[in-house]
């Protein structure tokens, strides 16, 4: 194959006249139409100038045509850089600039913003609505189909921007062979075929519903319902019209709110998929006692895409992510870097070709999360049963995910400690029952008058929703152990029941 990863999902279905995606009004795009539009957006990325290896960074709505562009990018050749659409422009302004990508693509609201971005590292700048001069006028009148670029597996598809708790973000190079493998894998794993119709209400920017979900799909020839976003009333409304869903732990808790949610409504769907945020056993037995269903959960990460998942058909165990995927190996090491007999917890570690080939213009960040054997260093505290099931007990980095969604401490940290009044603050996350984890700012005040929380959360609008406190607590200190470093730990358990019910 020229281009493993176009080929296999896409060319795969050039003639077909089957749904790709139903709009939520139920209006079908077949394969062939959708494949025609991303053929046309693909000559007008070329007459852009784009070469082989350039970078694309999108921050676009959802939308049938955000798909058109993933593929038109892997037919040229380019490397498609996702990212999230609440990032602010001071955010992406280091992400084009680290990438040195080639062209941004946005929409008509946030243009005039990114547009100067764009231009002060050298870029393009390219909305994709229509209208005159836009990358969709680009693409009208263009052939209706595109000369697939040939590129070997080892070269890169996509750049997912990830980070620590501490520095800047990482760029994630996931190569052809990463996304098609894992694609490939999970279809038979969790036995998609060209009968599913996936409700799909993720957002596209990050590994879950863009490789997970779509490139899923894509590897069987099946269709999905593509929702712009979660909203629980649409959901209620076209399950009946689906057969699988995938979702984060916050979309199975707001759905067993509702009491239209029942067992009738969930009987066609032959499987619910969650992950990107741990599940709560009680969630789990919760769902199933509603529905009947057992939720499987699955576990992975920006740079190895999915590693673990429980089993399709088999004990679906609540709290566990499962053994890993066919063709992925795991272990967990100790303190001392040796590696742990089953039962015991350390450091999860994971091999197999669907793990990243490093961090883009990071090679010593990519050395030091890579061994030499091509065990990537995960950062989760793990234990692996003797039957291979893969319990995730903490993070050993202090990564809080909120709703699904990534947020780093150090960042929001560095943020209010610029702040008047602040001396110093730790951010922690707490359990909360609808997004699985909140972000909270434990602040320490000067003598003068402390700020308000108010004045705080004014302070940090700068940063993206997602990432910016549910919660100020003024404290008088913060605790320290003997070294002087900050006790989060203790942070976390103090303020554990902070989002509890009454």
């Amino acid at each position: 194959m020229t281009n493993p990863l176009f080929d296999r999902l896409f060319a795969a279905h050039a003639d077909s006249a089957a749904p790709f995606l139903l709009r939520p009004d139920g209006t079908p795009i077949a394969y062939r139409d959708f494949l025609v539009r991303a053929a046309r957006l693909a000559h007008a990325l070329s007459g852009l100038g784009l070469e082989p290896g350039d970078r694309v960074a999108v921050q676009i709505d959802k939308h049938p045509d955000t798909l058109a562009l993933y593929a038109a990018c892997v037919q040229a050749g380019l490397v498609y850089l996702p990212l999230n659409t609440a990032y602010t422009p001071q955010e992406l302004d280091y992400f084009v600039g680290n990438s040195g990508a080639a062209l941004l693509v946005t929409t008509e609201a946030s243009a005039p913003a990114l547009v100067e971005i764009a231009a002060r590292h050298g870029a393009q700048a390219q909305t994709l609505e229509d209208g005159t001069g836009t990358l969709s006028d680009l693409a009208e009148g263009q052939p209706d189909s595109f000369r697939t670029v040939s590129r070997a597996e080892d070269d890169l598809a996509a750049i997912l921007y990830t980070s620590g708790t501490t520095g800047r973000s990482k760029g994630a190079m996931l190569t052809q062979a990463n996304l098609l493998s894992n694609a490939l894998t999970l279809a038979e794993a969790w036995r998609f075929t060209a009968e599913d119709v996936l409700l799909h209400a993720l957002p596209v920017y990050h590994t879950h519903g863009l490789f997970v979900a779509t490139n899923t799909i894509l590897a069987t020839g099946g269709a999905m319902i593509l929702l712009p976003k979660f909203d629980a009333d649409e959901m209620i409304r076209l399950m009946p019209r689906a057969t699988t869903m995938m979702g984060v732990p916050t979309f199975y808790t707001r759905l067993l709110g509702r009491e239209d949610f029942t067992r009738e409504l969930a009987e066609g769907i032959r499987l619910f998929v969650s992950g990107s945020a741990p599940l709560l056993a009680e969630t789990h037995r919760d769902f199933e006692a509603r529905t009947g269903h057992r939720i499987l959960e699955r576990y992975g990460m920006t740079e190895t895409n999915m590693s673990c998942s429980n089993p399709y058909e088999g004990e679906r165990r609540p709290g566990t992510v499962g053994p890993p995927l066919p063709g992925v190996e795991a272990r967990v090491r100790g303190e001392d870097g040796a590696v742990l007999p089953d039962g015991e917890i350390g450091v999860l570690e994971v091999r197999g070709p669907n793990v990243f080939r490093g961090y883009w213009r990071m090679p010593e960040k990519t050395a030091e999360e890579m061994r030499e054997d091509g065990f990537f260093i995960t950062g989760d505290l793990a234990q692996i049963s003797e039957d291979g099931y893969v319990t995730i007990v903490g993070r050993a980095k202090d990564l809080v995910i909120s709703g699904g969604l990534n947020v780093y401490p150090k960042e929001v940290e560095e943020a209010l400690d610029a702040l008047p009044g602040v001396v110093e603050s730790a951010v922690i996350g707490v359990p909360h029952p609808d997004l699985g984890e909140a972000v909270v700012a434990v602040v320490v005040a000067g003598p003068a008058e402390p700020p308000s929380p108010e004045a705080l959360a004014s302070g940090l609008s700068g940063l993206a929703r997602f990432k910016q406190p549910r919660h100020y607590a003024l404290v008088e200190e913060l605790p320290r152990n003997t070294m002087g470093k900050v006790q989060k730990a203790q942070l976390r358990e103090t303020f554990a029941g902070l989002f509890n019910d009454g």
